[in-house]
């Protein structure tokens, strides 16, 4: 998709990325610190995801939808199946592969820890508009699926 009206300047993709980057990172460390004891943002991360897309995972896919190597997907998933918070088993189309999905306890855990969280992030309701909030989704879901595309 071209526009017409492209910027003349090309540092304009990167001032963006740039943009998106410090408010992920902010955004993370104010999450992380909300978060209920013993949970941490990759824990959430992970519960979140699998709350939000639903299903059986295996821990490579995991690993490449959150970008993180397979050893640390698989350190995360075993600390979270330690707290019960999701199980794990056998692939039955693949015994050499294992399957993750959220347990009642994780939608729990990830619900708390939205809730929790949430005063973290109301000030921004005083700085911004709901409809601003809405105006940006669709360019930043477009961003973010244009992006994963172009990353296999």
């Amino acid at each position: 998709m071209t526009d017409t009206n492209s910027p003349a300047d090309p540092t304009m993709i990167y001032t963006v990325m740039t943009e998106i980057g410090i408010i992920a990172q902010l955004s993370n460390t104010s999450l992380e610190r909300a978060l209920p004891a013993g949970l941490r943002l990759s824990h959430f991360i992970v519960l979140h995801h699998l709350s939000r897309l639903g299903g059986a995972w295996t821990p490579a896919r995991l690993a490449s939808a959150i970008q993180v190597t397979k050893g640390a997907m698989t350190n995360t998933v075993q600390r979270l199946e330690a707290k019960g918070f999701v199980s794990v088993e056998a692939d039955p189309n693949d015994a050499r592969s294992k399957l993750v999905t959220l347990t009642d306890a994780g939608q729990s855990m990830r619900d708390r820890a939205l809730m929790e969280a949430a005063p973290v992030f109301a000030h921004l309701m005083d700085d911004f508009e709901v409809s601003e909030f809405e105006a940006a989704q669709p360019f930043l879901a477009r961003l973010r699926a244009s992006m994963d595309k172009a990353r296999d």
